[in-house]
């Protein structure tokens, strides 16, 4: 039984070590521009019989297979939450935000590839050659492309709720239309793959993207000189911490008592 315990303990720290790591990076994230947090979901290990003849299982009642001892408990996987964050107005004009369930388009590369990658961070900025791209580390072009050209000021450029991205050409107040932003949505977000900087790409469970332009399919709107802040409460991350923490002592506290039980009836053995 002592073993079972360790067992099952050891099991636990395992998963609880996990539940730590993801929201200390939650709590890490919590200036990122889009960024949604993670959760842990756990499930519990299958149960082994024991054969204990005399002894009554669950719920008091007579077993004749002995009495049923759990093995633990293990991560099932991290689940993402996509409840949209508060919205700060920057005054910037590359700043959008989507008011809706719509991800922003961008290319990017993923295992040596290009991939179209989607994102609920709207700071965007210009790069050499006047193209719109994500203000990452590795400067995402958006898809489809779009180029408001580096002569414009960035007072000049517009971008509609409907994702229409207009410049005014200098000396006059004419604006012309550059180009039309395509936001993506998915019948399961939460089924998205996090590939870091800020990006995700589609899998078998969020199922294929569904595009279009804003204000149209449910894709939202486009809030011009906005951003998205992340969806990461402090203090419910913080409280979360400290119950895993405690989790985790406990089931440390739980193999250092079963290892002191092996020793004293390895010791009454021996004797």
């Amino acid at each position: 039984m002592a073993l079972s315990a360790m067992q099952a303990a050891a099991s636990g720290m395992r998963a609880l070590d996990t539940k730590l790591n993801v929201v200390a990076n939650n709590l890490a994230n919590i200036n990122t521009v889009g960024f949604k947090r993670s959760r842990v979901n756990f499930e519990d290990l299958f149960y082994e019989t024991r054969q204990e003849p005399g002894v009554r299982g669950l719920n008091d009642e007579p077993t004749p297979h002995g009495i049923l001892v759990g093995l633990g408990s293990k991560v099932s996987g991290t689940q993402l939450d996509f409840t949209t964050g508060t919205l700060d107005t920057t005054g910037r004009k590359l700043d959008a935000a989507i008011e809706g369930e719509g991800f922003f388009q961008v290319k990017t590369y993923y295992n040596g590839q290009e991939v179209t990658a989607y994102t609920r961070a709207g700071n965007f900025t210009r790069n050499a050659n006047g193209y719109l791209v994500l203000a990452n580390s590795e400067g995402s072009v958006m898809e489809p492309p779009i180029s408001v050209g580096q002569e414009v000021n960035e007072d000049d450029i517009t971008i509609g709720r409907d994702g229409k991205v207009s410049v005014r050409q200098q000396g006059t107040n004419q604006l012309n239309e550059v180009g039309q932003m395509q936001l993506a949505r998915f019948v399961n977000p939460e089924g998205l793959k996090s590939i870091g900087k800020n990006l995700y790409i589609d899998t078998d469970a969020s199922g294929q993207p569904i595009t279009g332009q804003p204000l149209q399919d449910g894709l939202g709107a486009i809030n011009q000189s906005t951003l998205e802040n992340s969806n990461v409460d402090p203090v419910r991350e913080l409280v979360d911490l400290i119950f895993t923490q405690r989790g985790f002592e406990l089931n440390s506290q739980s193999i250092q008592a079963a290892d002191e039980t092996l020793r004293t009836v390895t010791a009454l053995r021996r004797g």
